[in-house]
């Protein structure tokens, strides 16, 4: 049983590995399951014996694009165990915004994810990997004292700020200057955030 299972989970592997490989290059809507199955090395019937379609596949691949992503923003952070603070989520936030101005990522993130997965989906599955983090960053920057309704409400629009940025970013013919941009108007705007600054 444990060869087994083993098995199946390499060719999930390869079917997703494969179908990223392609959603990146081409996107979603001109890749086909046949496409898929034949870059992962299977038969087209392995592939709906683990996915029941191309939205499925897109869904893991996307699960786990986010999943890469948020692991090395985080490994950020625990490289720099000093208090959260606006020019350090400003700078993480800049990282970010790099990874998704790759035009495949931008694709795959920014263009397709809410298309294929419907806006709500695509939500839920960035809340996972992305929303805790910026939560807590704004715990730090605000205070414990903090009324948490109004850091739900921060950490939310910052959260969307971040979407906005990186739609311009990887839209951008010089995404690193737009980056920056955005990345120095979030710093300022974390910064008004901060505990002991007057919101009145």
């Amino acid at each position: 049983m444990a060869r087994q299972s083993e098995r199946s989970a390499a060719t999930i592997d390869a079917i997703v590995s494969a179908a990223r490989n392609l959603f990146m290059a081409r996107g979603f809507d001109p890749v086909s399951i046949d496409e898929i199955a034949a870059a992962a090395g299977i038969a087209k019937g392995g592939v709906y014996h683990h996915f029941s379609s191309k939205r499925a596949i897109f869904e893991m691949v996307f699960d786990r694009v986010q999943s890469e992503l948020a692991s090395q923003l985080n490994a950020r952070l625990d490289a720099n165990p000093g208090p959260r603070t606006p020019d350090t989520i400003a700078t993480n936030i800049l990282a970010y915004l790099k990874s998704a101005s790759e035009p495949g990522l931008h694709r795959l993130i920014l263009i397709d994810g809410p298309v294929v997965l419907g806006l709500k989906r695509w939500r839920e599955i960035d809340d996972r990997h992305f929303f805790a983090s910026i939560h807590s960053g704004l715990v730090a920057i605000m205070g414990p004292q903090a009324d948490p309704r109004e850091v739900d409400a921060a950490a939310r629009l910052v959260d969307g700020a971040v979407m906005e940025a990186a739609l311009e970013t990887g839209a951008a013919a010089k995404p690193l200057e737009v980056a920056r941009l955005y990345c120095a108007m979030l710093k300022d705007m974390l910064s008004g955030l901060q505990k002991g600054t007057s919101r009145a």
